[in-house]
């Protein structure tokens, strides 16, 4: 069996998460993989096929979690590419399902999660609906019908509304939308500027050629999505990949063992690592990765806890849902990927309506090289530019925060 080092490990995974820099000329610093000067829809396509999924989230406090992933491996983009890409009918690319969590997902994957919406709708979506749940699910699927895309606040029937999911105000309309969503009898054509969600038929919002697709017996669509799993990771624990789709471990596991059989996959053994491991046969193995990435909280490199742990010694908890007294780093907080390491992490804000981003707090990890607080610097900047901000102010807050400050003033 093949052994990996962990340093190994981390490039495979960084490399087949489209952070790989296979080799550099002499002057120019080109590589083998180059950016587009300026983004295109093939280069987010490009970017897409590497990470599988983007996951979807409402918070705000700097850009929304599926904007940043494109840009930590784009670099600044236009985001009416990813709006474009998950829009329209005929050439639509993406569209968001329950796929990691809410997430886009390529439009082929709709045939694939056939079983999953089978699931959802045995139990009446993820988290269960009221006796209601039939009457109004026929009603709400004929207004759809009648009106086109619409919210659930355009479709609500003012009945109460409940708040006891992680504070959300849901109303009976928006449980059973979700359900209907969840067991794919509705898809979502997009969002509002309020970012709503859009709900519409899902044959007014995917291709025919994705609505006609033959639907995969349960453990072939169990071996596509393990499949992309993989490649997308690189390398990687059954449990991590078991993650990348929120699959069970002991479905993962089983199609691994025909994916080693068909010689897509070996096992192999990473340094530090007390689980077996699953190489994709076709990832890169590069020499040396030299990236430059601030890292969404909900970025696939880092949003499987214990993987990143296990691949960058690097404890990392999003502490959005902690007590303001209790937090240790802050609200909203982005590891900093430097080369294959993550050696630094800063918890940011933009202040929109003042054109500032806030460093309100700046913290290195003990191995972080001593270009750290250079490097983050000109990342903060990049970062300012592309989200259109005019200035960025550093509070005094953690070990990195005058290093950081003092660079950007030097700057």
């Amino acid at each position: 069996m093949e052994s990996l080092s962990l340093a190994r490990a981390r490039r495979v995974a960084l490399a087949a998460q489209g952070f790989a820099v296979a080799k550099r000329a002499a002057n120019d610093g080109r590589s083998l993989d180059p950016p587009h000067e300026v983004p295109t829809m093939r280069t987010l396509v490009r970017t897409v096929e590497r990470t599988g999924v983007l996951q979807v989230d409402s918070v705000n406090v700097l850009a929304r979690a599926h904007l940043m992933p494109l840009y930590s491996r784009m670099g600044p983009y236009d985001t009416a590419l990813l709006q474009r890409a998950a829009s329209g009918r005929r050439q639509r690319r993406l569209v968001e399902y329950w796929a990691h969590v809410q997430a886009f997902m390529p439009v082929e994957l709709w045939p694939v999660m056939a079983h999953r919406m089978d699931f959802y709708r045995a139990r009446l979506g993820k988290w269960g609906t009221s006796s209601e749940h039939e009457r109004l699910a026929g009603s709400l699927l004929a207004e759809l019908r009648e009106r086109g895309s619409a919210t659930a606040r355009d479709l609500d029937d003012g009945l109460p509304r409940v708040k006891d999911n992680w504070g959300w105000n849901w109303s009976a309309t928006r449980h059973v939308l979700d359900a209907l969503y969840s067991s794919g009898d509705v898809a979502i054509a997009g969002r509002n500027g309020q970012f709503e969600i859009l709900y519409d038929l899902p044959e007014r919002v995917l291709p025919d050629h994705v609505l006609g697709a033959p639907v995969p017996s349960k453990a072939d669509a169990d071996l596509e999505l393990v499949r992309r799993a993989v490649r997308s990771h690189g390398v990687g624990t059954a449990k991590d990949l078991a993650d990348y789709y929120r699959m069970r471990v002991d479905d993962t596991t089983a199609a691994l063992r025909t994916l080693v059989e068909t010689g897509e996959v070996a096992q192999v053994e990473v340094a530090g690592w007390r689980s077996p491991a699953y190489l994709w046969t076709q990832a890169r193995l590069p020499r040396r990765i030299a990236a430059r990435a601030l890292l969404s909280p909900f970025d696939p490199v880092v949003w499987h806890r214990p993987r990143t742990e296990a691949l960058f010694d690097f404890h990392y908890r999003i502490e959005i849902y902690t007590p303001a007294e209790k937090r240790v780093h802050g609200y909203y907080v982005l590891p900093f990927l430097l080369g294959d390491r993550i050696v630094a992490r800063v918890d940011l804000k933009a202040e929109r309506k003042l054109g500032v981003l806030l460093v309100q707090g700046a913290y290195a990890e003990p191995s972080a090289p001593d270009e750290t607080a250079d490097e983050l610097a000109a990342e903060l900047r990049r970062l300012a530019s592309w989200l259109a901000l005019d200035d960025i102010v550093v509070a005094p807050r953690g070990d990195l925060a005058g290093a950081v400050g003092i660079s950007l003033t030097r700057s």
